[in-house]
């Protein structure tokens, strides 16, 4: 059969083509949503808008190339969660070339070489926690992001104390309160430890606690659906319980952190659960392709494509 360079073959155009078809899976993987009815995942994914994680997605382009390469395979917004090297203008010219907007990205969160990942309960990192709070929010206003991700931090728990808690509601009380004052919303995503081992916020309860403490009518969880499974969670409990904080949704199948439809997950189930729970944002994808990002994404292409036939 012949293929193109991004995987794709003839059978995927002509099943891009009609409602009801079977979503293409990449190459090496079984059928996308297995047992699920195909209708039934385009009906109710189409009902979302979807925003690319260029971390993980289109990751054999330059970051540059990244956006438009969004754009041209049916995302509406990208987020990335570190893009400070890259100057605010020019961020914004890329952004408004493929006519897309950018979700949330992260404050400074330490040395990612040396495993961290964030530096908010740590007393004696205060003051740059502070310092980057104003950098992202200036970043954020320029590129138009209305929200951005305060993370922890990495510390086991047999290090952990009182003091980490205290400080990192603090900085999120402080974040929180800055943020307000430009319109901007703070996020925070737990990170289970079978993913992420040692994050300080492991729990959507964990988040919630953190949030209620700290105050802001500003603040919201970021709800990760693998990290939610992978910490042994059910995942409808907890957009139901937590649907009132839910400010932005990641999606990634289980096991394995691929496209949605390559794991056990019912997407389909979530994605009413989240319809529910009266969740109006984005789903972001911050997964890791199966192959290439292409080659995964007949799930997207199949629910926009109903989208526009039921419009």
């Amino acid at each position: 059969m012949i293929t193109a360079e991004d995987g794709t073959s003839p059978a995927d155009d002509a099943n891009r083509q009609r409602p009801g078809a079977p979503i293409i899976p990449a190459p090496g993987q079984g059928p996308l949503f297995a047992g699920i009815d195909q209708e039934e995942v385009q009906k109710t994914m189409s009902t979302f808008l979807y925003s690319a994680h260029i971390g993980y997605l289109f990751s054999e382009l330059p970051l540059s190339e990244r956006a438009a390469a969004a754009a041209r395979a049916g995302f509406d917004a990208v987020e990335y969660p570190a893009p400070y090297a890259v100057p605010a203008e020019e961020m914004a010219k890329w952004l408004k070339s493929a006519g897309l907007s950018y979700t949330q990205f992260g404050l400074y969160s330490g040395d990612a070489n040396k495993g961290e990942k964030g530096i908010g309960i740590f007393p004696d990192q205060r003051d740059q926690f502070r310092r980057s709070v104003a950098d992202a929010l200036d970043y954020a206003e320029a590129i138009n992001v209305s929200m951005v991700h305060a993370m922890a931090g990495v510390l086991p728990p047999d290090r952990r104390s009182h003091i980490h808690w205290d400080c990192y509601v603090e900085n999120l009380a402080y974040a929180a309160q800055e943020a307000k004052k430009r319109g901007i919303r703070v996020i925070v995503e737990p990170m289970s430890a079978g993913a992420v081992p040692d994050y300080f916020i492991s729990t959507p309860d964990q988040a919630a606690h953190a949030i209620a403490e700290a105050g802001g009518d500003n603040l919201g969880l970021l709800l990760d659906v693998f990290h939610t499974v992978s910490a042994g969670l059910d995942v409808h409990q907890q957009i139901m319980k937590h649907a009132a904080l839910i400010a932005h949704v990641h999606i990634a199948d289980f096991p394995g952190r691929h496209e949605p439809g390559s794991g056990t997950l019912d997407f389909p189930a979530i994605c009413r659960s989240l319809t529910k729970a009266g969740y109006l944002g984005r789903l972001g994808c911050e997964y890791i392709p199966a192959a290439t990002t292409e080659a995964g994404l007949g799930w997207l292409s199949a629910a926009r494509l109903f989208a526009q036939q039921a419009s």
